[in-house]
């Protein structure tokens, strides 16, 4: 296993930013993952588990540590019957081209998502009415230093929460459980779930999907153009004025610029409508407060 020094983790982030972490590695097989965790432990070193960085914002002063990336050599997709098996940095645009092309619906709601299984399950990640939850049947993590399989049940999802949160367990694959369709028909609605994605969402700038967590009821983008902050920008850092509820990078943003506009819209519209907005994104490192 290859180690690289000072790797800059604007390559490894959605949003494009990000300073160094002093130790990266992408590991391939779960065997790999264990090996290297089990020395970073003998260490006293607890590491810094990513995807493929579609849910990070990660401080420009970088990450003082060693960072494992469960991503392009991770990414084996399975079909059974009805079930598929992945391993967690599989694309879930990949796992969900996998389950059309055998002819199973449930999953065409996650084609679109810029992420990997292993975070979408984590965050129990969700659009158009579907959630990871509703097709998981059981998650393999890594927990107390050995491979591990959870029910669904049991992995205690909830919105944009999952075990995960609650326990010190990595993700490295699971089982999922679909429909028979047609797979005309499957197609047909991914095609259309994603030409909604382009019309309504700001694709074509670096981001990390919605940023903030759904209100209980409001809708953060509503709440945030209603603040009068459609187009808002501090340094390379953009309200989306496509969808509000998206904090893009215009091409030179910093990490500092993208958290300093979180922490003023979060401020903005508690002010004017008594609303606290709860960041989706995963932040690394230390930010100015």
């Amino acid at each position: 296993m290859d180690f690289l020094y000072n790797e800059p983790m604007k390559l490894h982030t959605t949003f494009r930013t990000g300073g160094p972490a002093a130790r990266f590695c992408s590991v391939s097989s779960k065997e790999e993952l264990l090996s290297i965790l089990s020395e970073l432990e003998g260490q006293g070193e607890k590491p810094v588990i990513i995807g493929n960085g579609s849910n990070l914002l990660v401080s420009d002063r970088g990450i003082d540590g060693t960072v494992i990336e469960i991503g392009e050599h991770f990414r084996g997709i399975s079909v059974d019957g009805n079930e598929i098996y992945a391993e967690a940095g599989a694309p879930l645009s990949a796992i969900a081209a996998a389950a059309r092309d055998a002819g199973l619906e449930g999953l065409a709601f996650a084609s679109g998502i810029p992420g990997t299984l292993g975070g979408a399950i984590s965050m129990n990640a969700g659009a158009y009415g579907g959630e990871m939850k509703d097709v998981i049947i059981a998650v393999d993590v890594i927990r107390d230093g050995r491979i591990q399989r959870i029910s669904g049940e049991d992995m205690k999802f909830g919105y944009r929460h999952s075990i995960c949160h609650e326990e010190p367990v990595i993700v490295v694959g699971a089982l999922l459980a679909l429909r028979p369709g047609d797979r005309e028909s499957i197609a047909e609605e991914m095609k259309e779930l994603n030409r909604r994605r382009r019309e309504k969402q700001p694709l074509e700038y670096a981001s990390a999907g919605s940023t903030f967590k759904r209100p209980e009821g409001y809708f953060a983008g509503k709440l945030i153009q209603d603040a009068g902050l459609a187009g808002y920008q501090i340094g390379g850092a953009l309200v989306s004025k496509k969808h509000c509820g998206f904090v893009i990078n215009q091409g030179d943003a910093t990490s500092e610029d993208i958290f300093r506009l979180i922490q003023h819209i979060i401020h903005t519209v508690d002010e004017k409508f008594q609303v606290q907005l709860v960041p989706e994104v995963r932040m690394l490192g230390e930010f100015r407060q």
